[in-house]
């Protein structure tokens, strides 16, 4: 009788089949509903391989594979901001000194004063959105005086929300600003007694005057703009942000600003995913600039790293409102639609999705009207996506409406910063449901959540959770009644599958399942546990983006890629860095209310005001 055959040894596991990344000791949410929790992410070739036990996935550790321990801390998708400035903000970062998340004044001033003796001559120093006097211990804004004080000689230019900018003596004559100098429409240059600027420009309701004056200063060189992009989306990665949406915005023309992130999607150095959109720049020329793209790139050009999303958010300038709700709502020209249908229809027919900035309920049923027009043709609803941002004041009919057609909503945390602004105009119940980020969701649109950033909120998206979780502002007022409130789950889901939906990528982006992107965030504290109050003080502590480990501090310092240094030295992100946080502001927000405490008894002592004490810190300050 023959011999059996000798049976041949198992075959060794390939190595491909290694994880490239491993995260264990977890406490992962997954985001999906079939699977939500587990303990360990595997990540091979940029995509989530396997989850499930420390024990289960043991076998795909191998010589190459990254292991790290999350020390039982939460895993979460990677965030997904739906509406910011990111390419514009990134061309600029390094030469913003940013006030996001500075608790007091007095501190403010502190780091302009220090950055005007490193700022060289010929250079500005920008504060540039993410702030709001309600943040501060103080409780309001600095005056041109103080600015003057703090940088006698070097030109700043403090922006305030859609509002209003502050400039200091050197920056009124660096702008050419003179007593000649006419009010631009829109927007006024507030003078003194003797008729000469006074350093406040007034968007009266249009930011156009804010913004062409911020435009004067001078600009990075082509290699600084690379730097200032990568630390910029560095600085975004430290927050848990893994992709954006971003929503273009005046003065960024196309091919021309958006060249530095399709050189560095080219290399192989963004750290964040962009689907990017196209807004035509000039008043008058809007069709031909939408014609024009139309002839040569198509959405869903690019990869999974940059990627042409649609047009938008403005189509025809015209159509556009504006969100100063320090201003009564503007009035938007008669007869706007003719213009407005003409590039609807266009980008329509040619298969162009498109995203629209409306801010109040009086502009949605404008251009809805002009949508039920087309859709009588048959183009809405169609494959295209299209979508409202904003949409503060939006009618239940109009949302009605917005589903009949196939739209969705794309909301920000602006009323974070401008909610009681808002309130002071329109009363507290209008303020209640502005946005109506409940009644949206009730009716099963898609909503997706994100910032605004850079030039009015911050960039923190916890910011925006915290928001959308409690209803209140920077500065502790409450908002919305419970009704319009999302628990923290909902709001996690809004700020990755909603965004995730907008782009069309829901089958790879938003939730942690195989096969999906391995992008995600492990956290510095639990944010489905942890006090409401807490919430703005979360950042991630590791944050993997196609498994590549991009942004790492703590325990995993030096796991994420190098970034060249911040270029010019002078930079006010190399003294500073960006969004301020951490126990140093909750000491010198203590400092800053004793100081006006100080004050205020002095004034009482002269008689030039009451002695009943003010309010000088607010809850959320209190963590």
């Amino acid at each position: 009788m023959p011999n059996p055959p000798t049976p041949e040894p198992a075959a060794p596991r390939q190595e491909h089949a290694r994880a490239d990344l491993l995260v264990r000791n977890a406490r992962v949410y997954t985001g999906d509903p079939g699977r939500p929790e587990a303990r360990t992410v595997a990540i091979r070739d940029g995509r989530i391989a396997a989850l499930g036990d420390d024990h289960d996935l043991a076998h795909l550790v191998g010589p190459g594979t990254t292991v790290v321990d999350a020390l039982g801390r939460r895993v979460i998708p990677g965030l997904n901001d739906s509406h910011l400035h990111v390419i514009r903000g990134g061309l600029n970062y390094v030469l913003e000194l940013r006030w996001d998340g500075v608790r007091s004044l007095r501190h403010a001033l502190a780091m302009l004063r220090e950055q005007a003796g490193r700022t060289p001559k010929g250079q500005w120093i920008r504060v540039v959105g993410g702030w709001t006097a309600e943040q501060f211990a103080e409780r309001r804004m600095p005056t041109v005086a103080e600015l003057n004080a703090a940088a006698p000689d070097t030109p700043v230019f403090v922006l305030h929300l859609y509002q209003s900018a502050l400039l200091n003596r050197a920056a009124v004559q660096a702008a050419g600003f003179t007593r000649a100098t006419p009010d631009p429409r829109g927007g006024q240059i507030v003078r003194g007694r003797d008729g000469e600027p006074n350093g406040v420009l007034l968007a009266a309701p249009s930011a156009l005057i804010l913004y062409s004056t911020l435009a004067k200063a001078p600009a990075l060189d082509e290699a600084d703009r690379t730097t200032s992009t990568r630390h910029f989306l560095r600085e975004l990665n430290r927050f848990g942000l893994t992709s954006a949406v971003d929503a273009a915005g005046g003065f960024q023309n196309f091919p021309d600003n958006y060249a530095t992130v399709t050189d560095l999607a080219a290399s192989g150095e963004l750290s964040l995913r962009i689907a990017y959109h196209l807004f035509p720049q000039t008043a008058g020329q809007e069709l031909a600039d939408l014609k024009r793209w139309i002839e040569t790139v198509r959405p869903g050009d690019g990869d999974e790293w940059l990627r042409l999303n649609g047009a938008g958010e403005n189509l025809t300038w015209a159509a556009a409102d504006f969100e100063n709700f320090s201003e009564p709502r503007p009035a938007l020209a008669e007869g706007y639609e003719a213009e407005f249908e003409h590039a609807v229809r266009l980008l329509m027919e040619n298969g162009w999705g498109f995203r629209l900035h409306a801010t109040y309920d009086e502009t949605i049923r404008r251009d809805l009207a002009v949508f039920e027009k087309l859709a009588a043709e048959g183009l809405f609803p169609g494959d295209n996506r299209w979508l409202f941002d904003h949409a503060e004041t939006v009618s239940a009919d109009s949302l009605d409406r917005i589903a009949a057609l196939g739209g969705a909503l794309s909301v920000q945390n602006r009323m974070s910063f401008q909610g009681t602004a808002f309130r002071e105009r329109y009363g507290a119940e209008a303020a209640a449901h502005t946005p109506p980020v409940r009644a949206m969701l009730d009716r099963g649109l898609t909503v997706a959540a994100g910032t605004d950033a850079t030039r009015v909120s911050s960039y923190n998206p916890w910011v925006a959770l915290h928001w959308l979780v409690t209803g209140r502002t920077v500065g502790g007022t409450a908002l919305y009644p419970a009704g319009n409130l999302v628990d923290r789950e909902t709001a996690l889901g809004l700020y990755t599958r909603g965004g995730a939906r907008l782009t069309g990528e829901q089958d790879v982006k938003g939730i942690l399942r195989e096969g999906y992107y391995g992008d995600l965030a492990i956290l510095s504290d639990d944010y489905l546990t942890v006090p409401d109050a807490a919430i703005p003080d979360i950042e991630a502590v590791l944050t993997v983006v196609g498994g590549r480990v991009v942004y790492a501090t703590a325990e995993y310092e030096g796991l994420d890629e190098a970034v060249p240094p911040v270029s010019p030295e002078w930079s006010p992100v190399a003294r500073f860095g960006g969004y301020q946080a951490g126990a140093r502001q909750a000491a010198l927000v203590a400092e800053a209310a004793a100081e006006s405490e100080e004050h205020r008894r002095w004034r009482v002592a002269r008689g030039s005001t009451s002695d009943t004490p003010a309010s000088f810190l607010d809850p959320c300050f209190d963590h």
